[in-house]
């Protein structure tokens, strides 16, 4: 193991590691649905997110209620520092805003992976931290969603995530590492990680591909 806690297995991520390595690793260990839909995108494009997962039940509603943000700011106010507050699918409404940031960014948080949209975005993107969403949308959710359960297992599509997963994006997308699989997932990641530097410097120097593949067996 390269790593004895979150903070230097955070770092190494961060450091050495992007999701399509990961992703593949995981493809082999038989983990075939771990990357979040396609369009939760980071809001800007240099944004990294790395943290333990705590998963945000959010359902749909309609019209007026009584105390419509009273679960939203309980979770809010349960982020702890290293974690990534992550919702399920919202898609008629804003789901993350300015204040919200500023609230789990103080606590802490590692960052906020929404399943739906963001709004207040020059307020968010000053605040310099990171969020990914499917883009953004100014409706509000206070008529329209409400936050029901939080640290629970949840799925986003065909994803499964537990409450203290692993979880990983960039440029190229979010993705969930579970727990039962991690520490395999990110050693092997990183012998890949290094051993495509090799290959690229293979094929820099005048290497063929079929023939780097053949001696690598890294494409």
């Amino acid at each position: 193991m390269e790593w004895r806690n979150d903070s230097e297995l955070f770092e190494l991520i961060r450091s050495t590691l992007y999701t399509p390595v990961i992703g593949d690793i995981l493809d082999g260990l038989g983990f075939y649905d771990q990357f979040l839909p396609q369009p939760v995108q980071p809001i800007r494009d240099d944004m990294v997110v790395i943290g333990r997962a705590m998963p945000v039940l959010v359902e749909s509603v309609l019209g007026k209620r009584p105390d419509p943000f009273a679960m939203l700011t309980q979770a809010l106010d349960q982020v702890e520092p290293g974690e990534v507050y992550i919702t399920t699918e919202a898609l008629d409404c804003a789901s993350w805003g300015e204040i919200m940031t500023a609230t789990a960014k103080r606590r802490g948080g590692a960052g906020a992976v929404i399943n739906g949209f963001h709004r207040d975005t020059p307020q968010v993107l000053e605040q310099n931290w990171p969020v990914f969403s499917r883009g953004r949308y100014a409706q509000d959710a206070s008529v329209r969603a409400a936050v029901v359960d939080f640290r629970c297992p949840v799925y986003i599509n065909r994803v499964r995530v537990d409450p203290g997963d692993l979880i990983f994006g960039d440029l190229d997308g979010v993705l969930i590492v579970p727990r039962v699989a991690e520490a395999e997932t990110i050693q092997k990641a990183l012998e890949k990680a290094r051993g495509e530097k090799v290959v690229r410097k293979e094929i820099e120097a005048g290497m063929s591909s079929t023939s780097a593949f053949e001696k690598y067996g890294i494409l």
